[in-house]
């Protein structure tokens, strides 16, 4: 039975286990997810990075991480949802979706952006978001590096 959860700090090292076992992520991505993982640690609730942890059987199977922009009045962004590849498919992904929008609108936030490489690995990830109700609001060739663009997603939540 999928749960999901607020973080706590003992989820850092399955956190990591997700990340890793998704070859998703380069060595600099890496290096950002953690950070925010290791800031949430810091902060607690009073962190700007908000964390969802999804448990299947008492084990982490995936995890989502937004925050306000700062300087808006509703808007997030979404910076990672990552499931592990024994999952994915499964409907994980779409559940702690569905989970961060629900606490994003209690919040009283309604856009939601994502960003994502434009790499042919991602396509998986854009189909996702467009399938769970996302447009896309921009692409910014070779942002990342050459070859390498930028999507922006952005998804208009509607107020409870």
């Amino acid at each position: 039975m999928l749960i999901t959860r607020d973080f706590r700090p003992s989820d850092r090292a399955a956190v990591e286990e997700v990340l890793t076992t998704t070859g998703f992520f380069n060595a600099a991505e890496m290096h950002v997810a953690m950070e925010l993982v290791e800031e949430r640690i810091a902060e607690g609730p009073d962190s700007h990075y908000r964390f969802l942890v999804a448990k299947d059987g008492g084990i982490t199977v995936g995890y989502a991480c937004w925050g306000p922009i700062l300087g808006t009045e509703s808007s997030v962004d979404l910076y990672w949802i990552a499931v592990h590849p024994r999952c994915q498919g499964k409907g994980v992904g779409k559940a702690l979706l569905l989970a961060a929008e629900q606490w994003i609108r209690e919040e009283g936030k309604l856009r939601v952006y994502i960003e994502t490489s434009s790499r042919a690995q991602y396509q998986p990830t854009r189909v996702f978001y467009l399938a769970t109700g996302y447009v896309v609001d921009a692409v910014l060739d070779d942002f990342y590096s050459p070859g390498d663009g930028k999507f922006i997603f952005v998804k208009v939540l509607s107020p409870e």
